[in-house]
């Protein structure tokens, strides 16, 4: 099996080192080639050091690709086109990978169906959950880039996160690559997500075969900034956003709007501030106003979008 892990990176040398200290450990097959590709999305810090430092120590395993063009997906996409391997596994400059994470990633693709596989993504060692969040839900952690289904190895109806995640070479040949106006960018306004997921969605929609690998874990870096409740409320207004970008309005044909915003959002607005007011346990409090937030950053992606189309008379229009 020939293997390409792609990593993307952007100002994070630090951590960046230490990812790629962990991806150098890993334990393959004999009969596997692999190799590391580390995409320096236009870094203005020392990343093309730390890079040439791996390559002069393992020159063999690692290259260096410089993508002069801000944004993740354009380094994804640079990734995908100069990696050599059948199989592109993909993570992040901020991780700690387990020494078996590769090989237990790419396994599953000795079943012929499987097309595209997700792994365990867990928060660094020693992290505690704040007492505001429910860590026992799916996504309670998603805004830091954890990603945990359990313990057995299943089939998943559900994007995998760009963390921890492998597919075939043949998959992008055959759906394109990632979309460019998705995806984090520095110095950008516009939601910063859905690259990964709105990929995994295309290959659901088209009956593709993806699977969720428990045994091929990695941790994730998890920011003591980041375990706010305003940047939980942020992650999740621009989620909403994003889904709104890539699956459209969610609206019914004949359904009223008032400013491209479909009323039933108005309610549903409506029944989470109340929940969101009376709830007394921390955890279900903040899970009631992460759902306000969302309400919000959805109706504020359907105005956007509503300002772009051509304006009708009254306020009921056909589904967008």
């Amino acid at each position: 099996m020939n293997i390409s892990v792609v990593v993307c990176t952007h100002n994070r040398s630090q951590s960046l080192a230490v990812a790629l200290e962990s991806l150098a450990c890993q334990k393959l097959v004999a009969s596997a080639n692999w190799e590391i590709v580390v995409v320096d999305n236009n870094s203005t810090d020392d990343t093309r050091e730390v890079a040439e430092h791996f390559i002069n120590l393992y020159p063999h395993r690692f290259r260096y690709i410089f993508e002069p063009r801000q944004g993740k997906s354009y380094a994804l996409n640079t990734g995908i086109g100069n990696a050599r391997g059948d199989i592109f596994a993909f993570t992040d400059d901020d991780i700690v990978a387990e020494p078996a994470w590769l090989e237990n990633l790419t396994s599953a693709f000795a079943k012929q169906t499987c097309m595209g596989v997700s792994g365990r993504t867990l928060p660094e060692k020693g992290f505690t959950s704040p007492p505001w969040l429910n860590a026992k839900q799916v996504y309670a952690m998603a805004p830091v880039a954890i990603f945990d289904l359990g313990l057995e190895r299943h089939e998943i109806n559900e994007s995998p996160f760009g963390n921890n995640m492998a597919y075939r070479k043949t998959i992008f040949e055959k759906y394109g690559a990632f979309r460019v106006d998705l995806g984090p960018r520095a110095g950008c306004s516009s939601p910063q997500k859905n690259e990964d997921s709105e990929f995994g969605s295309r290959l659901l929609s088209a009956k593709e075969q993806l699977l969720y690998e428990p045994s091929a874990v990695i941790y994730h870096a998890v920011p003591a900034r980041r375990i706010q409740q305003s940047y939980f409320l942020e992650w999740w207004f621009d989620k909403a956003r994003a889904d709104v970008q890539v699956f459209g309005i969610p609206a019914s044909d004949g359904e009223w709007f008032i400013a491209g915003i479909p009323i039933r959002m108005f309610r549903r607005l409506a029944v989470w501030t109340i929940r969101w007011m009376v709830a007394i346990n921390p955890a279900h409090r903040f899970e009631c106003k992460k759902k306000v937030w969302g309400r919000l950053g959805e109706m504020k992606e359907c105005h956007l979008i509503s300002q772009k189309i051509p304006k009708r008379r009254g306020m009921r229009n056909a589904a967008i």
